[in-house]
């Protein structure tokens, strides 16, 4: 079984089983429900914020699909045996019809062509190689259970997309809707609109949403993240409701921007201009994406630039949630921010120097 990687989180977390989902209750209720009818669909689209345990919920559910051993318990609830053949396999990565599917699988590829590419989609020879090939092939392990095979596809958004020229997605079709017995598929995106209308015509949506705080907290009590303290209440709220985030955030040094951003945003907040802001952003967000591509083996300049970017307009957007609500009697200034921020976000998208973007939306957010 592959490792599952995101490009944003360093490492996937480690697995966790049905009952260690936090704040999805009713995704999960969608879940167990489908195994108790004992009709459950082969074609599956989990959809939801970054970060909010959608692929953790992926892996849980493949792992009870996959497992002979389930069963109800003395409550009443369908749960593995915690020490079968099958949970050891999938705790340990090592499973071989639990297929995960992600962008990285391209580094393995036997054509040197598709090992060279910047990893900013998911290569059509991936999925030939990962999912379209070992679909149509028996099982690894024949047990009677649920599912025989699963295939995870991570960050399905990255799939091409496109209204004339879709042919990765168009290859999926045949498989999404008509699946060798015993398989399932399940597609975990940030974004259903990424994904064309047949694929979704095809597949059973469930949704997944950030947890609310008594979850968060819950998670964060028992997550390892190696915060000094006054970190933990920032990174809190720079997650909002996400997990992921919050790795992230721990794990890639986002945790340090406090240092430098939160200045900036107060004296923004005070509607104090400084003509050093907007590069002082910038640079932050240079030198994590500077980071990130010597972290990470064939990481692409671009690709770590515009997620820092994306990070950086979500703390922003953090901040500005916060103010706005505190001056809703001035909607033209909320406006003015909002028009900003996006506006950012475009040129950012556009690959305008970010040095740029940033004078820009400091100096409107001053305003």
């Amino acid at each position: 079984m592959a490792r599952a990687t995101q490009d944003e989180v360093d490492t996937a977390p480690a697995f966790v089983g049905i009952d260690g989902i936090l704040g999805q209750g009713r995704a999960i209720a969608t879940l167990t429900e489908a195994m108790a009818s004992g009709r459950v669909h082969h074609a599956w689209i989990f959809a939801g914020p970054f970060g909010v345990g959608k692929f953790t919920s992926a892996r849980a559910f493949a792992s009870m699909l996959m497992d002979p051993t389930l069963e109800r318990d003395l409550a009443g609830n369908l749960r593995p045996d915690p020490e079968s053949t099958t949970q050891r396999l999938i705790r340990e990565g090592n499973h071989p019809d639990l297929h995960i599917i992600t962008k990285e699988l391209a580094l393995f590829s036997s054509d040197s062509g598709v090992r060279s590419r910047k990893q900013l989609t998911i290569a059509k020879e991936v999925i030939l190689d990962h999912l379209l090939k070992p679909i149509a092939l028996a099982p690894t392990i024949r047990t009677g259970s649920i599912a025989s095979k699963v295939f995870i596809v991570d960050e399905a958004e990255l799939l091409d997309r496109s209204l004339t020229n879709a042919p990765t997605q168009n290859a999926m079709l045949k498989c999404l809707e008509e699946p060798p017995d015993g398989s399932v598929i399940i597609l975990v995106t940030t974004s259903v609109d990424a994904l064309l209308p047949t694929i979704r015509s095809r597949c059973q949506i469930v949704s997944f949403n950030a947890l609310d705080d008594a979850s968060m907290d819950a998670w964060l009590g028992r997550a390892e993240l190696g915060l000094a303290p006054d970190a933990i209440e920032w990174v809190k709220r720079y997650a909002s409701g996400s997990p992921g985030r919050a790795v992230l955030a721990a794990t890639s040094g986002i945790a340090d921007w406090r240092h430098t951003v939160d200045p900036i945003l107060a004296d923004i907040e005070r509607g104090r201009f400084d003509p050093g802001h907007g590069a002082a952003l910038a640079k932050t967000v240079d030198d994590w994406a500077v980071a990130w591509v010597k972290s990470h083996a064939n990481a692409s300049k671009e690709s770590a630039s515009h997620a820092g970017a994306d990070h950086m307009f979500n703390l922003i957007a953090d901040r500005l949630r916060e103010r706005l609500r505190g001056s809703l009697d001035d909607p033209a200034r909320s406006l003015v921010a909002i028009d900003a921020l996006n506006e950012a976000q475009r040129h950012a998208a556009a690959n305008v120097s970010l040095a740029f973007v940033f004078d820009n939306l400091v100096a409107a957010l001053t305003r």
